[in-house]
């Protein structure tokens, strides 16, 4: 008798296809930092500034550069290779979802689950804004509802 195809859960797919559309930026984040590494940061910032026709007196535009112009080429080596990591992290989990994994899942809540303190500790002690909270309340979501289908998926069998 044929193996009769098991539905694929939207949810799944969905929070997959998130998770491998932040391994995708990320790796795009870490390759145009690695092309800032061997020229000047400041310098490459503004000539984009005056490429986009903004105001260069705009004061978050001139808070960035700041902040930007302070950042070691060892302190950006290191955040490439921090963002390389966490893209391979978040394409295995979003590969494995989008096959319907079971592992994929477990892997999920585990990695998901184990950024919750740090930002609950972020919102809380740090800077409360609305990016911030959206991000725990969907990452609260995610592992809530891989709990969930997991032990749904148990009593079906």
């Amino acid at each position: 008798m044929p193996k009769e195809k098991e539905k694929r859960d939207k949810w799944l797919v969905l929070i997959g296809f998130f998770k491998v559309l932040k391994a995708v930026l990320l790796v795009a984040l870490a390759v145009g930092a690695i092309k800032l590494l061997d020229g000047s940061l400041g310098g490459t910032l503004e000539r984009w500034i005056q490429r986009l026709n903004t105001d260069a007196k705009n004061p978050l535009l001139d808070a960035l550069l700041s902040k930007l112009q302070s950042v070691s080429p060892r302190k950006l080596s290191f955040l490439c290779a921090g963002a390389f990591v966490y893209a391979g992290l978040f394409s295995t989990e979003g590969i494995g979802l989008l096959l319907q994994k079971r592992w994929a899942e477990y892997f999920t809540i585990i990695i998901t689950g184990s950024f919750l303190p740090f930002e609950i500790y972020e919102l809380v002690a740090k800077e409360f804004n609305v990016f911030k909270l959206a991000l725990l309340l969907g990452n609260v979501a995610v592992v809530i509802y891989l709990i969930w289908h997991l032990k749904h998926r148990k009593k079906q069998r």
